[in-house]
């Protein structure tokens, strides 16, 4: 019998190859960071450096864990990247769906602003961002942290394009059983743009989680800092104690690991429905 079995393509095994060197590009940071964070202290400066720890041990995780502050910047983290989510999708949302739907004065141009607006770089906000939370009494505050990165130009417009793919047939429908917008929006936009919105929370949360700059920027207090800007005066602090820095970076990265590793399905289902995918 003739071996039927499917050819490669030579393209998809050059595709697959770069894949996988890049994938292990990727992964040898984490790898060392991982084993480093296992080592003794004495091992972590040894030349010729070594992979692999000749005793593993835990005891950079529970310096890490006993000494410092890494409690209250996972906590302020998690509160100040899930407020920053819920108020970007809903917000978003709002928005996105007011210009795909609603048609009044001056629309066009105000989503040129919205447009424009993923043009400026955040740096150049710094300074009068910085200086409204000095007037708002902000500063060394989660809320200080939260706020100025609540207004994401780039997800009203990802929104917005959803939105408008959305059968307008169904909302004539609603509207003629005497249903409102707001009814509308809430009871039959929002359930059917589900893959979009995990999308864009996802995508959210993660930004604001491994965001450094402007919480470093508005924060001074430990008690107020986030875990990259926390890591920072942690790496300040412990010198040349790269096993505890090592550890800190592991447990920072868990988090984000793990919402990516529970959410990859809806990260690809958000992006195919964004209509995006090939932009």
């Amino acid at each position: 019998m003739a071996d039927r079995r499917p050819s490669v393509r030579p393209s998809t095994a050059v595709l697959a190859v770069v894949a996988t060197a890049l994938a292990a590009l990727w992964l040898l940071p984490l790898a060392w960071a991982l084993l480093t964070s296992l080592k003794p202290e004495s091992e972590t400066t040894q030349v010729p450096l070594r992979w692999l720890p000749s005793e593993p041990t835990l005891e950079a995780y529970r310096n890490v864990l006993a000494t410092g502050d890494i409690w209250i910047w996972l906590l302020n983290s998690v509160f100040t990247a899930g407020m920053v989510t819920l108020l970007v999708v809903l917000l978003a949302s709002m928005a996105g769906y007011g210009f795909s739907r609603t048609d009044f004065r001056g629309r066009k141009l105000l989503f040129g602003f919205v447009l424009a607006g993923i043009l400026v770089p955040a740096e150049v906000l710094i300074v009068p961002l910085f200086q409204e939370m000095v007037f708002l009494g902000l500063v060394d505050s989660v809320w200080g942290i939260i706020l100025p990165q609540v207004v994401l130009p780039a997800m009203v417009y990802i929104l917005k394009v959803f939105f408008d793919g959305v059968p307008r047939e169904l909302e004539e429908a609603a509207r003629m059983d005497g249903a409102s917008r707001w009814r509308i929006y809430w009871r039959i936009v929002l359930p059917l743009s589900r893959p979009v919105l995990a999308a864009v929370a996802i995508f959210t949360f993660i930004t604001t989680w491994n965001n450094f700059f402007w919480p470093f920027i508005v924060t001074a207090d430990p008690a107020s800092m986030t875990l990259p800007v926390g890591l920072a005066t942690v790496q300040g602090s412990y010198g040349v104690r790269y096993a505890e820095v090592m550890a800190t970076v592991v447990i920072a990265g868990l988090p984000l690991l793990l919402v990516f590793a529970l959410f990859q399905r809806h990260i690809v289902r958000g992006v195919a429905h964004t209509g995006m995918a090939g932009r």
